[in-house]
């Protein structure tokens, strides 16, 4: 009869492990406008959503990113004259003032390398 509760803890620690929400979150890596949000954070750029579809990311500093489903589509909203001016990086289409400062330029590289990394 002692085996039994003897073991009983050893279950019970074992059990209390399992539900740990120490665990880091999951990223959704299909939802690119916040997984763009969540590296713009990392690099200290402030940023936030926007959009009807919330598929708008636009930065305080002024460059706005718009996405799109595939590398394809975007590259047609340029051509249908929905990109005019923007860089196409991937399925994300950048808008940026044409008059641009040292410091905007910094923070671009910084931008780019988030989309890229999408």
């Amino acid at each position: 009869m002692k085996r039994p509760l003897l073991l009983l803890p050893l279950v019970l620690l074992a059990l209390a492990g399992c539900g740990s929400s120490d665990a880091a979150p999951e990223v959704d890596e299909s939802d690119k406008p916040g997984t763009a949000l969540a590296c713009l954070d990392e690099q200290g750029i402030a940023a936030g959503l926007e959009g009807k579809d919330q598929n708008e990311v636009a930065l305080d500093a002024g460059p706005r990113i718009k996405f799109y489903l595939t590398p394809a589509e975007a590259e047609a909203a340029q051509f249908q004259g929905h990109g005019e001016g923007a860089e196409q990086i991937g399925s994300a289409l950048l808008f940026i003032d044409p008059e641009i400062d040292d410091r905007t330029e910094e923070l671009l590289k910084d931008v780019e390398g988030c989309l890229q990394d999408l």
